[in-house]
């Protein structure tokens, strides 16, 4: 056999395993999470027009597709060597679309190639499965992945969780899930709906309350994490787009301690930290985020008066620093002498003092 056909056909191997891998990472998921077996009619394999590909909206799971020249040079690569792990799909009822569940940045680069008609593996899924099909994969290999798309991703699944946990009606029709979770989070998670999502919400039963620690300690164990990771990683997805873009991309306008007690806020109120961590040579710090909490409690509060606080505790800092320091310094050789003749430093302090009040008074 040539060379080229044995490279192919190792290749079509390899990318056959990857693709069964794919989906099975995502039913391993499924059943750990929602306690339910995976039963469905088998995939369907064709090739689909890449218009009639929706992204995956099901869910708000937060993966950021490549950037342009990443985009650019996967294109480059699939021109050379071909596409050969299909993209996963579900149809969307009642309409010619699929919603792409695995394989976003693929088609998008297979498009970049001039192609119009794409590989793909159309399943059946609930939304459930579907949204532990398009996480599963990306939080489990993708190192590269920012605090805030793996709290998105986490907030996804335990949301569903959630909702699959209280279901006492019929199945929601699709795109329910995702008009729910817009009503109870949007972009002001931090709030109510953090509250109901980590079980602490004023009247819930117990039962309540345990199953949704049951289902963060499931995520956890499945994704190898800790529940405080996967806590954290939420709250900091309840950050207002800006914030979050300044978090992930230029980090050291945002410490990730300060960006922790902004998140306690809800949307509106987010967006006066906003110029506070764009001013040029300036930085947030703790201690004045700490400050404006005190003054101006989340989850809410007036943008006047944040940034009042904000003024404040700059002021009180630039004020400190101005201050003298409370310790006075001395070169400790100059003393070596004097030192083992005395019996510590208090003698000494006690000598200098004497010896200021008979010249000062």
């Amino acid at each position: 056999m040539a060379k080229k056909n044995m490279d192919d056909l190792l290749k079509r191997r390899m990318s056959a395993a990857q693709q069964a891998s794919e989906l099975e990472v995502g039913n391993e998921a499924y059943e750990t999470m929602f306690q339910a077996k995976a039963n469905a009619a088998a995939p369907r394999f064709c090739e689909l027009p890449i218009n009639s590909l929706c992204p995956f909206r099901t869910a708000d799971i937060g993966f950021h597709p490549y950037p342009p020249e990443k985009l650019r040079a996967f294109s480059q690569q699939l021109a050379e060597q071909g596409i050969y792990e299909r993209i996963i799909v579900r149809l969307i009822p009642n309409s010619e679309q699929y919603e792409i569940l695995a394989g976003h940045n693929r088609t998008e680069a297979w498009r970049l190639t001039g192609h119009s008609m794409i590989p793909a593996e159309v399943v059946e899924a609930d939304d459930a499965r579907a949204i532990s099909i398009a996480v599963a994969t990306n939080l489990l290999r993708r190192q590269d992945l920012t605090i805030i798309e793996r709290g998105k991703a986490y907030r996804a699944l335990l949301i569903e969780s959630n909702r699959n946990g209280q279901r006492n009606a019929a199945y929601p029709t699709f795109g329910e899930n995702r008009q729910r979770l817009e009503e109870s989070s949007g972009n002001s998670t931090s709030g109510d709906f953090r509250q109901k999502l980590d079980g602490d919400s004023d009247g819930e039963t117990f039962g309540e309350n345990h199953q949704r620690y049951n289902a963060r300690k499931i995520v956890a164990d499945f994704f190898g994490v800790t529940e405080y990771e996967i806590r954290k990683a939420i709250k900091l997805a309840a950050l207002i787009p800006p914030l979050a873009d300044i978090l992930e991309n230029s980090p050291r306008k945002l410490p990730i301690a300060c960006a922790e007690r902004i998140a306690d806020y809800d949307a509106d109120s987010q967006r006066a930290f906003v110029e506070m961590c764009t001013i040029e040579g300036y930085v947030l710090n703790k201690s004045t985020i700490q400050k404006i909490a005190h003054t101006c409690p989340p989850p809410s509060a007036e943008h006047q008066d944040i940034y009042a606080a904000w003024r404040q505790a700059r002021a009180d800092e630039e004020m400190r620093r101005a201050a003298p320091p409370k310790k006075i310094a001395f070169d400790r050789r100059k003393f070596a002498p004097y030192l083992d003749k005395l019996n510590g430093d208090e003698d000494l302090e006690e000598l200098f003092l004497e010896f200021l009040r008979q010249r000062i008074g």
